[in-house]
């Protein structure tokens, strides 16, 4: 039993001599690292420089990232308003149709089951195509605006106040969420 004991002194000297060891080591080591002073002190500016470049590099990137997020958010909004926008076009004659023939209903003057349906289709029509962002430019009587309409003709007029602004509206100009889809054409007081 003594030899056990033995084995386990000369066990915790051996771990204390390696433990010294390692210090001693360290110590050479860290003893090697000293630069003189004018090597460390170039190295240190340099090093700062490209710190300061490298810092200058990740602020620009992540400004260009952050315009990036944003300017694909804006686009992503726009596409979504507008994913419609040949579907509806294409309906805004078939709206013109449905206009011309609730004229021609109103000047007849009939009453009848029919004619109430047909208003009926016509009124869902429009109201389906606005919650879809589809609103109808007014621009009877306001004054003529190039960036909204086109001007068919010029005709003259008596009253003054009528003068460069829109006596009729030949086709309807619509909107689709704010942006024009089709202009108005217009004819103009003269």
């Amino acid at each position: 039993m003594k030899d056990f004991g033995k084995k386990d002194i000369d066990n915790q000297e051996n771990i204390a001599q390696e433990a010294d060891n390692e210090l001693k080591a360290d110590a050479n080591v860290a003893d090697n690292e000293k630069f003189p002073e004018d090597v460390a002190d170039g190295t240190i500016e340099k090093l700062q420089q490209e710190l300061g470049e490298q810092k200058e590099k990740y602020l620009r990137l992540y400004a260009e990232f952050d315009n990036f997020k944003r300017r694909s958010a804006k686009e992503r909004i726009d596409l979504m308003q507008t994913a419609g926008k040949e579907v509806i076009t294409s309906l805004l004659d078939v709206l013109d149709d449905c206009d011309r023939a609730e004229k021609q209903i109103q000047d007849n003057g009939q009453k009848d089951a029919v004619t109430e349906g047909v208003q009926l289709v016509f009124n869902k029509l429009r109201s389906v195509l606005q919650a879809k962002g589809l609103k109808p430019m007014n621009v009877k009587g306001e004054d003529f605006d190039p960036d909204k309409e086109e001007a068919i003709t010029q005709i003259p007029v008596t009253d003054p106040n009528l003068k460069g602004k829109v006596v009729d509206e030949v086709v309807k100009g619509y909107l689709l969420n704010d942006k024009i889809i089709r202009f108005a054409k217009v004819v103009v007081g003269q």
